[in-house]
C-alpha cells in the first residue's frame, strides 16, 4: 500500500478512536454521578457536625435537611443512568449513617442535651446505633420489600425531627428540667427507627398518572416554604412520624372490627401486618 493510502487510512481510524475514547469518559462520568451526590451528602453531614460544635445551631440544622434531598436523588440518579451497584448502595449508607445518624446526634446533643450529662451521652448513643441498625436491616431486606412501605422509620425521615425542630428553636436549653424534652425528641425517633412499623414511601409518587395535582402540590409546598421555612419543617417532619402511628393505630382497630382478618383492598396484596 501506498503512502498517501496509509496516511488516508490513520486519517478514518483516528477520528472513530477519539469518538471512542470520548464515548468512555461520557461513561465514566455517568457511573461517577451517584456517588457524587453521595458525596455531597456526606459532606452536608460534616458540615452540621463542624457547626453544631461551633453552637451554630440555625446554620448546622438545614445541612440536614440538605443531605435529605440528596439522599432521594443519589438513588434515583443511579436508577435513571443504570448506574446502580453494590459498591453504590454500601457507600450510600455509610453516607447516611454520617448524615442521618452521627450528624443529628451531635447536633442534639451540642444543642439540648448536654446539660443532662451522661445521659445525655447515653441518648445520643442510642440514636446512632438505631440508625445503624436501621440501615443496616434495610439493606438486607432491600428486595423483598413492599415499595408503598418502609418497614420501621426512614433514618432520614428521624434526622428531619432533630433538624426541624433544632432549626425552628435554635437557642437551645441550658438546664437540666428544660432539656428533659429533647430525650423524647431523640429516643421515641431512635425506637420507630428499629420497629417494624409501617411508613409510607413517597417512590409510589412517580408511578401515578395524575402528574398535574402532584406538580400543584409541590408547588405550593415549595412557597409555603419559602415564606414559613421553620412551621413548614415542623410540620412535615413531625407530620410523617405522626402519620405512622396514626396509620399502625387505625390498622389494629381495623383488624379489632374485622376479627384479625385485613379486608381493605389497600393491602389485599400484602403480607400479614407487621407487629410492633
Amino acid at each position: 500500500m501506498s503512502e498517501s493510502g496509509q496516511s488516508s487510512r490513520l486519517q478514518i481510524l483516528r477520528p472513530r478512536r477519539r469518538s471512542a475514547d470520548s464515548t468512555r469518559r461520557v461513561r465514566r462520568g455517568v457511573y461517577l454521578l451517584p456517588s457524587l451526590v453521595t458525596m455531597a451528602n456526606m459532606f452536608c453531614g460534616y458540615a452540621c457536625i463542624v457547626y453544631a460544635m461551633r453552637g451554630e445551631y440555625a446554620t448546622a440544622a438545614p445541612f440536614i435537611g440538605i443531605a435529605i434531598v440528596l439522599d432521594m436523588l443519589d438513588g434515583r440518579v443511579a436508577r435513571m443512568t443504570g448506574t446502580a451497584s453494590a459498591f453504590g448502595m454500601e457507600f450510600d449508607s455509610l453516607a447516611d449513617i454520617i448524615s442521618f445518624g452521627v450528624a443529628p446526634a451531635i447536633l442534639s446533643f451540642a444543642w439540648g442535651l448536654q446539660p443532662l450529662g451522661r445521659l445525655g451521652w447515653a441518648a445520643g448513643f442510642i440514636y446512632v446505633a438505631a440508625a445503624a441498625v436501621r440501615l443496616a436491616r434495610f439493606n438486607i431486606q432491600h428486595g423483598g420489600q413492599d415499595r408503598r412501605y418502609f418497614v420501621g422509620m426512614p433514618s432520614p425521615a428521624a434526622a428531619g425531627i432533630p433538624a426541624a425542630t433544632v432549626f425552628a428553636l435554635p437557642a437551645g436549653f441550658d438546664t437540666f428540667t428544660e432539656a428533659l424534652p429533647v430525650l423524647a425528641m431523640m429516643l421515641v425517633p431512635a425506637l420507630l427507627m428499629v420497629s417494624t412499623i409501617r411508613f409510607r414511601s413517597f417512590k409510589a409518587f412517580d408511578q401515578t398518572r395524575r402528574k398535574y395535582p402532584v406538580l400543584i402540590l409541590v408547588a405550593g409546598g415549595i412557597a409555603l416554604l419559602v415564606a414559613q421555612p421553620q412551621l413548614v419543617l415542623l410540620l412535615l417532619a413531625y407530620g410523617y412520624f405522626s402519620a405512622g402511628l396514626i396509620g399502625l393505630a387505625w390498622q389494629r382497630l381495623r383488624r379489632r372490627q374485622h376479627g384479625g382478618i385485613e379486608t381493605t383492598q389497600d393491602d389485599s396484596d400484602q403480607p400479614d401486618a407487621p407487629v410492633v
